[in-house]
């Protein structure tokens, strides 16, 4: 991975945009949700720190990962969102289902991309 032995909690938020007069989707998938809720916080954080006020984030919940973009679909139906963020966690078994659940998620995902340029 390009990410590989960097840690990613270490930013400096004010080399980041601010997002004052943004407002964002948060879609969480609550499957594995001890995972999903601590990336939810550290993305609620972030967002606060630039600038976001925290009723400029509108969360919504989607039982599994899969899901997700069924609720980013609701979200950029709305029209108000500048940007949309999904959350979810996938753990790999000794299955297919992992593969299979990733796949269709970032097709989900990037056919939104292409959609609503969100």
């Amino acid at each position: 991975m390009a990410t590989s032995g960097t840690d990613l909690s270490a930013f400096n938020p004010e080399e980041l945009p601010d997002t004052s007069g943004m407002h964002f989707g948060v879609i969480v998938a609550e499957w594995n949700g001890e995972i999903t809720e601590a990336l939810f916080q550290g993305a609620r954080d972030t967002l606060m720190q630039t600038g976001t006020p925290e009723e400029q984030i509108t969360r919504i919940n989607v039982p599994g990962t899969f899901e997700l973009p069924y609720g980013a679909r609701q979200l950029c139906h709305k029209d108000i969102f500048d940007a949309v963020i999904v959350i979810g966690c996938v753990i790999q078994g000794e299955t297919k289902h992992f593969d299979f659940v990733c796949q269709g998620v970032t097709q989900g995902v990037m056919q939104l991309n292409l959609e609503y340029d969100t």
